[in-house]
């Protein structure tokens, strides 16, 4: 039986994106991608906005505390969790592309994927950024490229770029992701952002559909979550204990949105997750 998930906010984002939990800033943060506001949810259910930019990709913790933010063509870094970010040097000039979705290694490097405005096919990059802020391409000709999270033993990276209609594996030797292969194909759906639990089952948001997927380690569809809006963008696991699935949703483009569309959604589930790994920069 699919569980029943609890909206948590009224529907507040045109493209929420990215949902993490840190405790280090107080919570859950997620993205109103395309507003360039981080979001951060506080104990009493209020909602603050801190805009970075024109647009707001992803947010990731610091291990030096603060956050590092993907704005329109490359990254911000803050030294506090609630500090403007002060912008790096762009990673790419063309005004066509911007910054998508991103995540962190076990080692604390930075993966940073684009997409093109008008999701021109092979446009967007993948680029790893170190610690020290050197960048460099991981996967070159993608068109849009989202949800990255790692098995919790960190030899195995999970990936996809959206406009393959799957989700992808890598194997991970010496650092380094090698082997990329098809893991899952979901029979409905767009494979947007993604997270690992604790077990290594890979929770995949399933834009248009309406459904998060949780999917074992050896491709076996163990549950899904339906909600009451196609546009199911990207999922974390938080929570004191880690067991709550908060899933992000939008509204973009929509001539005809659900009243939720937008709105952050929660659910209860068995397997919890795991501390969001950090930018060690």
């Amino acid at each position: 039986m699919s569980p029943t998930p609890e909206q948590v906010t009224d529907a507040i984002t045109y493209h929420g994106e990215g949902p993490v939990w840190a405790p280090q800033w107080g919570g859950l943060r997620w993205v109103d991608m395309l507003a360039g506001d981080v979001l951060t949810l506080r104990d009493d259910g209020a909602v603050d906005r801190l805009h970075v930019g024109a647009v707001a990709a992803f947010v990731r913790p610091r291990t030096r505390g603060g956050y590092v933010v993907g704005l329109e063509r490359g990254i911000g870094l803050a030294d506090g969790p609630d500090e403007v970010p002060t912008p790096l040097e762009p990673l790419w000039t063309d005004p066509g592309v911007r910054m998508n979705e991103g995540g962190c290694d076990p080692a604390g490097n930075l993966y940073a994927g684009s997409m093109g405005y008008d999701k021109t096919e092979g446009a967007a990059t993948l680029y790893r950024i170190a610690p020290d802020g050197t960048a460099r391409t991981v996967l070159p000709r993608v068109t849009v490229s989202n949800g990255l999270d790692f098995s919790p033993d960190g030899t195995r990276a999970y990936y996809d770029d959206t406009a393959t209609g799957r989700t992808d594996v890598f194997d991970v030797v010496d650092g380094e992701l090698t082997g990329r292969r098809p893991f899952h194909v979901p029979d409905d759906g767009h494979p947007d952002g993604l997270t690992v639990d604790s077990a290594g089952n890979v929770w995949v948001a399933l834009n248009g559909a309406g459904r998060v997927r949780c999917v074992s380690p050896a491709g076996e569809v163990l549950t899904e979550v339906r909600l009451p809006v196609r546009l199911t963008t990207a999922c974390t696991l938080g929570g004191p204990d880690l067991r709550d699935l908060y899933v992000t949703t939008s509204r973009e483009n929509l001539d005809d949105p659900e009243p939720e569309a937008g709105a952050l959604f929660r659910v209860r589930v068995d397997v919890p997750g795991r501390p969001v790994l950090p930018f060690g920069g």
